[in-house]
């Protein structure tokens, strides 16, 4: 089942307790990568590209809800304006 992302007029809630900002996501991606090996045999990442990318699944986290997290507009856009992590 594919997850819908927010974009720039959405986000995620979380339906059962109300969290907008933390969630656990599980994605899979294919990448290419330009590796650097030192001398030494250490490898450092100096380039990568994302040939594709999936979110497989999205999860409250704080109550662990995985099937109450949905897509509601920001509040620019009309949708709730009650942020937990703002002051």
């Amino acid at each position: 089942m594919a997850v819908v992302l927010p974009d720039s007029g959405s986000r995620w809630r979380c339906g059962r307790c109300g969290n907008l900002t933390r969630f656990d996501v599980v994605r899979s991606s294919r990448v290419r990568e330009f590796w650097h090996l030192e001398l030494s045999g250490d490898p450092q990442v100096e380039e990568t590209e994302i040939l594709s990318a999936a979110i497989e699944s999205v999860a409250c986290r704080w109550c662990g809800a995985d099937d109450a997290v949905e897509i509601v507009p920001r509040p620019e856009a009309g949708g709730p304006s009650d942020d937990p992590d703002r002051a």
